[in-house]
């Protein structure tokens, strides 16, 4: 039988970074039965596989998944496979486009992979929803969305601004939340995580849980995690994502971009610093006494040990201070092997920097390259580009190339 912590020390642990728990009281006092008859709580969290990486804003509900399973309670990840067909509503000003379910497929391998960098797989119930929703016959499913109502729907922040927009709704978006709220259904969880968009979806779990004689899931929301640009949640359309495959010098290069205040928020929600440990340091940066590069180092290396390894955090560490602080050229730096025709050198000694940049990727275009030198955001081996052409003495040639954060050796034969 598990040995489970005293309720309160539990609850702590819990709550730790939570938006909303709904309710704490029921909480509670589930997990006092829990703990008296040994059984664990079942505490569900669903992932739609709509893109094939997950990135770290995904890991705010899988690592208070993880919470639970510390406790030694019973985590289920599901893959959402059969509601990626509909499309998640939540947050759309317009349908979503569908998936086919060989995009879904490929994902879902993809998610299977990754979600163990994170949970314990040998305590994990991994698990697809298509297995129950794929056989739902038409019966059953007028049955199931006979006990919501349209005005219940509407209440939805989403819908109801589309609805008084008169911006279409289709029919099969009704379905998303009703399916998942199914799913809590069929696995009987006693808990379910989501980030705060979702608390409709799982509010609807709580009361069709009560029409199949259930005792209605607790609901525990997340906040949502801003991206690297600090202002809009973390996702790919957005472009202010941190991968959790990424290669440690871009995660950690990325982490370090982001604001001094959201640094905190990072540290809250995306590892096991303790609140007082978190709180001591925003002291200690308050009073001149830590530096917030040197803290927010520290939470680079964190993130990068989870998913990859302590070796990997420290080269990545050492490597962006050699680069950004000391000014050096790292020890591992991309290198780009380009053509005498690729930049146009046509037996001449020099060609023109702003093509240089844009065949060696580190410019969109030639008018893009054109405006980082004009404001010198270039550097040629340590020295500021102030000519727009690149002298060439013979080939091969070779130079490290620095364009704002990004730095590569670009050689031409």
């Amino acid at each position: 039988m598990p040995n489970f912590a005293p309720v309160e020390e539990q609850l702590a642990y819990l709550k730790k970074g939570s938006a909303e728990i709904i309710r704490e009281s029921d909480l509670r006092e589930r997990l006092e039965k829990s703990r008296q008859s040994g059984k664990p709580l079942r505490v569900k969290a669903g992932f739609d596989p709509t893109a094939p990486d997950l990135h770290l804003g995904h890991t705010v509900l899988m690592r208070k998944l993880k919470h639970f399973q510390d406790l030694g309670h019973t985590v289920i990840f599901l893959i959402g496979d059969f509601t990626s067909l509909i499309g998640d509503p939540t947050g759309r000003i317009a349908t979503r486009p569908p998936l086919t379910r060989e995009q879904i497929d490929q994902n879902a391998e993809t998610y299977k992979a990754q979600v163990f960098k994170i949970l314990d797989g040998a305590k994990t119930e991994v698990r697809f929803n298509s297995e129950w929703l794929g056989k739902l016959d038409y019966e059953k499913l007028i049955r199931l969305t006979a006990k919501f109502t349209v005005s219940q729907m509407l209440e939805r922040d989403d819908f109801h601004k589309r609805y008084t927009d008169e911006k279409p709704i289709a029919m099969h978006e009704f379905l998303y939340p009703v399916a998942q709220a199914y799913d809590s259904v069929c696995l009987e969880a006693d808990v379910e995580l989501g980030g705060t968009d979702q608390k409709f979806n799982l509010l609807m779990g709580r009361e069709l849980q009560r029409h199949y004689n259930q005792p209605s899931q607790i609901v525990l929301t997340m906040p949502l995690l801003e991206g690297t640009d600090g202002v809009q949640k973390m996702s790919k359309s957005y472009g202010n994502y941190i991968g959790i495959t990424e290669a440690p010098e871009e995660m950690f290069g990325k982490v370090m971009s982001i604001s001094d205040a959201l640094m905190w928020r990072y540290y809250e929600l995306l590892t096991d610093v303790k609140t007082e440990e978190i709180e001591a340091l925003k002291a200690k940066v308050a009073a001149g006494e830590a530096h917030p590069m040197k803290v927010k180092q520290d939470l680079g290396k964190i993130i990068i040990r989870d998913f990859h390894n302590a070796e990997a955090a420290e080269h990545a560490a050492e490597n962006w201070s050699k680069q950004f602080q000391k000014k050096e050229v790292p020890d591992e730096l991309e290198e780009v092997a380009l053509t005498a025709a690729d930049i146009g050198l046509d037996g001449g000694t020099s060609v023109r920097l702003d093509r240089v940049l844009a065949k060696a990727g580190l410019a969109d275009s030639m008018t893009d390259a054109g405006r980082k030198i004009k404001v010198g955001a270039v550097r040629i081996d340590s020295e500021v580009a102030s000519a727009p052409h690149l002298t060439i003495a013979g080939l091969p040639a070779s130079w490290v190339i620095r364009v704002g954060k990004r730095m590569k050796r670009v050689t031409v034969s």
